[in-house]
């Protein structure tokens, strides 16, 4: 699934060609994808005035509304020449004097939702991490009231938005978290060490333009070049680039987890 620096990496490139245009419509071309609107709620000449990110939602800012597109395991979303439909299309956002905004998805989990705000996004999610609210004090506090698996936790969109199987195994790993750590229980030094991690690990992705591991792509077909930075995602069998043990694979929070057994060390409160 695209996480924080793939979405990010979709918006940014979209943007440009999207902000000042309007849009003319909608059409569901897989019927389940309008998730809470219907397509003749989408009407009129709507002039999108921004394109951004909240959490793993592209959001499309129009006059009066807004529209949030979740990519979830194989969206993508890039602009087509009219009348060009591939062979995935989910949707396609019709503007005026432009291409056609064309959101493809292979396994069709991706969903389209239209908010009046971001109100209801907001709600359901954590601060962002690269956010002025996620400081390392908000992390400490947080993680300390808590008695939950680290990694679980992190892949909480409502604990903190936009992180994803890759970039929670990548941070662990960095700060010598195993994943199997109960967070209340992290020292305070290993929490500064992940807060670091996340934020730095996030930025550098943004920088390269995500990872493409599996399907990820933008502006139909270029891929992002974080994959050749991974230290553990993707890496089991090979040589930990810290201490050059083998890395494993388990499961962790039902998501399968890579990690360094000997680099990361599990940390549980005292019975």
């Amino acid at each position: 699934m695209p996480e924080l620096p793939e979405v990010q990496t979709v918006a940014d490139h979209i943007k440009p060609d999207l902000v000042g245009k309007n849009i003319l419509g909608i059409e569901p071309v897989w019927k389940k994808v309008l998730h809470n609107f219907r397509s003749k709620d989408l009407t009129g000449k709507n002039q999108i005035r921004n394109v951004s990110r909240r959490a793993k939602f592209i959001i499309i800012e129009l006059n009066d509304f807004l529209l949030a597109i979740h990519l979830r395991m194989t969206g993508k979303l890039y602009l087509l020449e009219q009348g060009f439909r591939p062979k995935h299309t989910s949707a396609v956002i019709f503007l005026e004097n432009s291409k056609d905004l064309i959101f493809e998805d292979t396994r069709k989990f991706g969903r389209i939702f239209l908010y009046k705000d971001l109100s209801e996004i907001n709600k359901m999610h954590g601060p962002e991490p690269l956010g002025k609210d996620f400081t390392y004090d908000w992390l400490l506090t947080n993680l300390k009231k808590k008695k939950r698996n680290i990694k679980a936790l992190l892949l909480d969109q409502s604990f903190v938005s936009g992180l994803g199987n890759i970039y929670v195994d990548e941070s662990l790993w960095e700060s010598g978290i195993h994943p199997n750590s109960i967070s209340c229980a992290i020292p305070k030094a290993k929490i500064s060490k992940l807060h670091g991690a996340i934020q730095s690990i996030l930025k550098e992705s943004i920088r390269q333009l995500g990872t493409t591991f599996i399907s990820f792509s933008f502006l139909n077909g270029r891929t992002g070049n974080y994959s050749n930075e991974l230290k553990i995602f993707g890496r089991q069998g090979k040589s930990c680039p810290k201490c050059a043990s083998k890395i494993k694979k388990i499961r962790v929070a039902g998501r399968g987890t890579h990690v360094c057994t000997r680099c990361q060390k599990t940390h549980k409160p005292r019975t």
